[in-house]
């Protein structure tokens, strides 16, 4: 049924920003070739989330054997988790503690890892069963996640069958949640992707409606930016005060500045390196390199900036 969701959201999503974003200022970026190195035989199956963590490792989820992957920046294989219970994979956070999260949007779950893949938390019902709009420690097709600036606090998309944002201490206690269907403000219609600037202003990739939407803290709306795409995947750099957008629909990565205007874009559909389909989520490192997943053809990218190395 969440194959079915994404289809049917793609459907709905008319690239109607698309001949604006044409005549956006190209970000020069390039592949690079061979990224990342997996051991004979090895594949990934649909890329659907990746981040970073504090050394630059950059880790991987997807849809297929071994669903999360470490890699080092060259990438090189560190370590793969061969037993992860999750029915679907979709969003992965490396939390402020250096822990792993995922976020499982067929089994309707989020799920807290230490570094080795064991287990530390997990927010579901029983038998992966979905929760309603209003439920506090369930969800309904979720999709990602999302910290505040001094770790005390997560946000979760939740996504598919919910229309909404839940707010948890890191410790996993339910604080509030908004949303609710429509396109209005303040209403989503398939929340995919979600990210947090240092003044903990919460963004809020509204997929279907081709919009983000920015809200304070405790979910009171702020802000709406449209005209930008379709938003799949968010990536908030502090230190460029910006946020990379995947959008999914024109496949291209769109840079935006914290008053929603784009301030550049790059990557085309197609098949070859360097080229996208269904670009999913992304994430930056330290050194301006962009990893973006892609579901159409299950692997993940490293771009660098054409000066770079």
């Amino acid at each position: 049924m969440w194959r079915l969701s994404i289809a049917l959201g793609m459907l709905a999503c008319l690239p109607a920003a698309a001949a604006d974003l044409d005549s956006a200022p190209r970000l020069e970026y390039r592949v690079v070739p061979g990224w990342p190195e997996l051991p004979k035989g090895w594949n990934f199956g649909e890329c659907s989330g990746v981040d970073v963590d504090a050394d630059d490792n950059v880790w991987v989820f997807h849809r297929g054997k071994r669903a999360v992957m470490q890699f080092d920046p060259g990438g090189r294989l560190i370590q793969a988790w061969e037993d992860v219970p999750v029915v679907a994979a979709h969003g992965i956070r490396v939390g402020p503690e250096g822990n792993i999260w995922l976020v499982d949007v067929g089994g309707h779950a989020v799920l807290k890892c230490d570094r080795t893949g064991r287990i530390r938390m997990v927010i579901a019902t029983a038998g992966h069963r979905p929760g309603g709009q209003d439920a506090k420690y369930a969800f309904n097709k979720p999709t990602a996640l999302a910290f505040t600036p001094d770790g005390k606090f997560f946000y979760v998309s939740d996504g598919y069958g919910n229309s909404r944002v839940v707010r948890y201490s890191k410790d996993g206690v339910y604080q509030n949640h908004w949303g609710a269907k429509g396109t209005g403000d303040g209403e989503f219609n398939l929340v995919h992707d979600v990210c947090v600037d240092e003044k903990g202003r919460v963004y809020v990739a509204d997929r279907t409606n081709q919009r983000i939407q920015v809200f304070d803290a405790e979910g009171r709306f702020l802000n709406k930016w449209t005209g930008i795409g379709s938003p799949w995947g968010l990536y908030y750099v502090k230190r460029e005060k910006a946020i990379y957008m995947a959008d999914g629909v024109n496949n291209r990565i769109v840079k935006l500045n914290l008053d929603g205007q784009v301030l550049g874009v790059f990557g085309g559909f197609g098949k070859a390196p360097g080229k996208l389909d269904f670009a999913h989520h992304l994430a930056v490192d330290s050194t301006g390199a962009v990893y973006v997943t892609e579901i159409k053809n299950w692997r993940v990218q490293k771009f660098v900036p054409a000066a770079g190395k």
